[in-house]
């Protein structure tokens, strides 16, 4: 059970863990890959090692010393089929992902995954692969997992995405390495895009455009890899550092891509000290040190324009609008509801156990700032990124706040609390 309680600033040089959502695509790309692939700065968290143990699973012999990672990839058939069900633990990234590519493959398999993970939408990606020719069948009619994947020969589609989801594109995308012909994903506004730059990295057949990726069948050939920091990790200091005046903080090795760095220029809107140095590529993503210098923020409005290159960060977003000056509105963020928690009402429910002044929206919310944030016992649902955004709150609070359920920060960030401890002053 995690606490913390308020702090004069924060200050120091930190690392956070390798990128989640590039950890995951880098085991699964490597594992389709011909030849070996050696992964640094893997995150070792749950989720990306249920990636792992589902891949393992299908044949492919990963070894791990540390946090380095070598994959042993078998090629664009080397999969086998899995003696057992494929069990994703809390990752949607791992169900989603994994079933674009199981869906081109020469067997049946199951996948399955916790409580929380039952609950969350398949069919977003079970119907565009359904459109290519996959077999895809589930709970309340395909849309809820266990989900059963008869693997089947494929034909390329071009699909306009609903939603702005590096998860749907993804899986078409995978999907479209075994289909016949070209495989074209539109997105109204482009999400994150770890999966095509890995893909030509590994040697993959992509051409893009602001509007829309096309893959071609390719064969891809393993790489070594060097994850960058998780900017959704650096997130929660990078945000506790901006609004808290006095502070001064550098987090190092940070990945920057474009489609992620949302959260930078919210924070900065507010008025927010933020600077990024040693700017460099890095396997075909960027990378830099980012250096906060704290100050008092002000409100801001986000719109749907930005969601998808901070979906991840709007949690944290609203703990720091509670504290700057003014009101902040967020808008256009329904995709909050179908996360590891409906991250709209869970924020809400837990931000007003702490005294904030805060109105659930039907997509979003609306906080009132520079408020005397107070101590409470609050939930975590299970949702790591609600848990390290009530830990954040907490550096806030007059008095402590404990997090119930904060284990699940595993998640995606095993050390959070060790870091914590060695910035707060």
């Amino acid at each position: 059970m995690l606490r913390t309680t308020k702090v004069d600033k924060v200050n120091g040089k930190i690392s956070v863990p390798g990128d989640k959502s590039i950890s995951h695509r880098a085991i699964m790309i490597g594992s389709i890959s011909k030849g070996k692939s050696k992964i640094q700065n893997f995150l070792m968290g749950d989720d990306c090692l249920s990636t792992i143990n589902c891949f393992r699973k299908m044949g492919i012999t990963i070894d791990i010393k540390e946090n380095i990672v070598e994959v042993n990839g078998r090629g664009h058939y080397g999969l086998k089929e899995p003696e057992d069900i494929l069990d994703a633990g809390n990752s949607g990234t791992t169900m989603r992902l994994m079933s674009g590519i199981l869906s081109g493959q020469s067997f049946t398999s199951v996948i399955t995954g916790d409580a929380s993970l039952r609950k969350r939408p398949m069919d977003r990606i079970a119907i565009p692969l359904r459109k290519m020719g996959a077999q895809i069948e589930g709970r309340q009619g395909g849309r809820l997992a266990p989900l059963i994947i008869k693997g089947v020969d494929l034909n390329g589609i071009k699909y306009i995405s609903p939603v702005s989801s590096a998860q749907v594109k993804s899986a078409v995308l995978l999907a479209g390495l075994y289909a016949q012909g070209e495989t074209t994903v539109y997105e109204s506004i482009k999400s994150r895009d770890h999966t095509e730059r890995m893909l030509k990295y590994f040697g993959g057949n992509l051409e893009e455009t602001s509007e829309f990726v096309t893959v071609k069948p390719s064969d891809l050939t393993g790489q070594n890899v060097h994850i960058p920091g998780d900017i959704s990790s650096a997130a929660f200091f990078i945000a506790a550092a901006a609004a808290m005046p006095g502070s001064e903080l550098i987090i190092e090795n940070v990945g920057i891509n474009p489609t992620r760095d949302g959260i930078i220029a919210v924070l900065k809107d507010m008025g927010a000290k933020i600077d990024i140095e040693d700017i460099k590529d890095n396997g075909g993503e960027t990378v830099g040190n980012i250096r906060i210098i704290g100050s008092k923020l002000h409100g801001t409005t986000i719109t749907a324009d930005i969601i998808p290159r901070l979906i991840d960060e709007i949690p944290i977003l609203a703990v720091i609008a509670a504290v700057a000056d003014g009101i902040t509105t967020i808008t256009g963020a329904e995709e909050l509801k179908v996360k590891e928690s409906n991250r709209i009402s869970t924020m809400v429910t837990e931000m007003k156990k702490l005294g904030i002044e805060v109105k659930e929206l039907e997509d979003g919310m609306e906080i009132k700032g520079n408020n005397k944030i107070t101590g409470a016992t609050v939930e975590s649902y299970g949702d790591h990124r609600i848990a390290m955004s009530m830990a954040i709150a907490g550096l806030f609070s007059e008095d402590t706040v404990t997090i119930n359920g904060s284990e699940c920060i595993n998640v995606s960030f095993p050390n959070f609390e060790k870091i914590l401890k060695e910035i707060v002053k």
